[in-house]
């Protein structure tokens, strides 16, 4: 009676100890690919040019942002400050003009082109 009390608690502590361990490590290696600090720059100082972008939304420890990228990298910065509004609508009308002028691709497969055969004819009488 007395080693399976000993074996119960000896149990418990190496539980505990597993759960504890978890946690610090998830803590530790735990990268958050997001902004967590907004810039305040302005367009005079921002001289990168924008390759693209993206909105990021709240979602702690994220924060509401405007995420631009460049050549050197991404940078946070401030979704409500007037230039970086004027550059996401500049980029969005950019991107819709490049979908919508782009015609279809040309397709070299005609309707009288049989699915996994040759144009060719197979009649042979």
């Amino acid at each position: 009676m007395e080693t399976q009390r000993i074996l119960m608690r000896s149990l418990a502590v190496v539980v505990f100890a597993s759960v504890i361990w978890t946690i610090t490590v998830d803590a530790v290696e735990k990268v958050v690919p997001c902004c967590t600090a907004i810039s305040r720059l302005t367009r005079a100082q921002f001289t990168d040019p924008i390759i693209g972008f993206r909105l990021q939304n709240e979602s702690l420890p994220c924060v509401k942002a405007v995420v631009f990228e460049t050549v050197r990298g991404k940078f946070c910065l401030h979704w409500r400050q007037p230039w970086v509004k004027e550059e996401v609508k500049k980029l969005q009308s950019s991107k819709k003009q490049s979908l919508t002028s782009t015609p279809p691709p040309a397709s070299s497969i005609s309707k009288l082109t049989p699915v996994g055969g040759s144009s060719q004819s197979t009649d042979r009488s």
